[in-house]
Formats: C-alpha cells, structure tokens, sequence
C-alpha cells in the first residue's frame, strides 16, 4: 500500500505544478536528430501529448503524477482543471502521432530507456484504474510495449549511469507495471534481464555518487534486483555486492549528499538523487529480513535521504520543478 505521509497540501501543489509543467511549451530541451531543416519543427508537432515540462520524458512521468493524484486524492483542490487538462492532451489522435514517430527511424532510440519506462508506468496506472485515457493513450503505448519487449530480451550487457540511461532503473519501473497489467511476456523479459545482467555481480567498486546523478547506480541495481529474487536470496545477494556497507568507505552511499544548488540543473539532479535513494533503501530494508543486520542501517538511510530530499522540491526554478514532484509523490505514494 503506498504510504500516507504525502498530506493533501503538497498533493494539491505537486498536482498544479503538474498540470502547469503539462500546458507550457517552453523552455523546452530538444534532442532530436534531424535529417533536414523541414524537421525541424515545434515539439509539439510531433509530440501533442508530451510537448512540455522541459523534455519529454519529464512530461511523461508529470502527467502520470497528475493521474496518480487524481487516482488517490480525487477532490484536491486543482482536480477538475487537472482532468479537463488531461482530456485535452490525452486522445487517440494525439496518440496516434506520438505512435507514428516511435514507430519511423528515429523511435527505436530516441528517449530509451528512461522516457519508454515512465510511459509504460503511465499506461499501467491508466488500466488498473480503469481509465478512458488508457483506451486514447493506446496506440502509442503498444509501440513503446513491442519496442521496449525488444530491446529488453536483445540486451547482454546493462549500462549501469547514475542518469536517465540506466537500465536497471527503467527496468524496475518496467517490470512493476507488467506485473501491474498482467503482461507475462513482458514482465519474464524483464526479469531475464535483471538476472542475466546482475546475478553475478559481488564486491560493488562504483565511486557514489558523481555530481549530475539523480539515481544511485549500486542502490538502483539492488533495487531491480529484491524484484526478482526471493527474499532469502536477495540478502545473501546483497551482502555478496555490499560486503562492507558499514565502513567508511560507503558513508557517501548511506548519507545525503549536500546540494548547494537545487537550483541549477544537475543541482536539481542531487535532490533527485536524495528521493531515489530514499525510496530504494527503503525497500531494500522491506525486502531484507528483519534481523538483518543492514536493515536498520537501510531504514535510517531512507529516513535521512527523505529529509534531505524533500526539503528542496519547491521554490528553486523551473529546472527543479518541471520534474521534482515526480520523484517526491513516487516516494510516498509509489506506483502500485
């Protein structure tokens, strides 16, 4: 069950900040390779549902967070705008020409792995809800489904960054919301993957954090791992990849790291990096056994992270706020 200590005013501000990231075109960061200058065009010629929040996959994951909020607080104050924004960004029409471009040349890398997760978080959301948005949302959901499915079972190695290219990360999300829907295909491959790339890993070496992470790639790698092993498993798989998770040499791992500048674009990233971190020592130490002698140690670092992260996710620009929320509301209220 998600946890309840996200109150409903900062729901409610989490929600217009949302809403308002959704219905702003710019400033926007655009990536995409161009053949010629006719394509170079408005982003939201090509992406009507997804133009804004800065990029595209922060638009993805803000219009889930403005679904998730409706879903469980459906009477916060900004609700009605919230659905009357949704219905207007939400069609099959929209749809079908986010589809058309994820299927062309460009669509089998552009925005992977990171943008595809939080899609398929989104559609999954919108179908166990029950959603007429999940129905309009289709057509673009089922290329990125196929496309992701592909990419997944192809993968022999993982790419272990601490930003958006992290597929162990963007593989946890994936396989929450396969298991969400029932998507068996989809939810094996991910499984595979998360195996085939990480059953073997011991002694973690990684230097946590560098200065534009937002993901822990170690936390994140364990994170994807308690997903797929049974508990008994997983603890002894983690005490084979974090041998010396007490000693000094991870003290960066198990406390904030300062942000001097949430502002500032990978300023933002630390507190980003504070939430992730929160939430995946939290469930490390809900998937370790109670007497285990890191989960108290995992329970502490969740709270500690917690603290640190939160106290940043408003009033420091909109290169903190156009993706913040997601991070601070996924803490609390999770995705399933």
């Amino acid at each position: 069950m998600p946890d309840t200590r996200l109150d409903d005013g900062t729901a409610a501000r989490l929600l217009s900040v949302a809403v308002e990231n959704l219905r702003r075109d710019h400033p926007a960061h655009w990536s995409h390779v161009i053949a010629d200058d006719d394509e170079l065009v408005p982003q939201r010629v090509l992406h009507p549902i997804f133009a804004g929040s800065f990029d595209w996959h922060s638009c993805v994951h803000q219009t889930w967070l403005a679904v998730r909020l409706l879903r469980l607080r459906p009477d916060l104050p900004g609700a009605d705008e919230a659905r009357r924004t949704l219905d207007s960004l939400v069609t099959a029409e929209h749809a079908r020409v986010e589809a058309a471009f994820f299927d062309g040349p460009n669509g089998g890398f552009w925005e992977r792995p990171y943008g595809w997760a939080w899609l398929l978080v989104l559609d999954a959301e919108l179908r166990t809800w029950g959603s007429p948005w999940a129905g309009e949302l289709r057509p673009l959901s089922a290329v990125l489904r196929d496309r992701y499915l592909v990419k997944v079972a192809g993968s022999r190695l993982p790419v272990r960054t601490g930003t958006h290219g992290n597929t162990a990360f963007a593989t946890g999300l994936v396989l929450d919301a396969a298991r969400a829907v029932g998507d068996e295909e989809l939810a094996a491959a991910c499984a595979a993957a998360a195996l085939r790339w990480h059953r073997e890993d011991a002694g973690y070496g990684g230097f946590e954090p560098s200065a534009g992470d937002f993901l822990s790639p170690g936390l994140t790698e364990a994170d994807l791992v308690r997903r797929v092993l049974p508990p008994a498993d997983f603890a002894a798989w983690f005490e084979a990849f974090l041998p010396d998770l007490e000693e000094a040499r991870w003290k960066s791992l198990r406390e904030p790291v300062p942000v001097d500048e949430p502002g500032d674009p990978y300023g933002s990233h630390l507190v980003g990096l504070a939430l992730s971190r929160a939430w995946q020592w939290h469930a490390i130490a809900d998937a370790l056994p109670a007497s285990h002698r890191w989960t108290d140690l995992a329970r502490t670092a969740a709270e500690a992270h917690r603290e640190a992260g939160l106290r940043h996710v408003f009033g420091h620009g909109y290169y903190a706020e156009h993706w913040l929320g997601t991070f601070a509301a996924y803490l609390d209220l999770k995705a399933f």
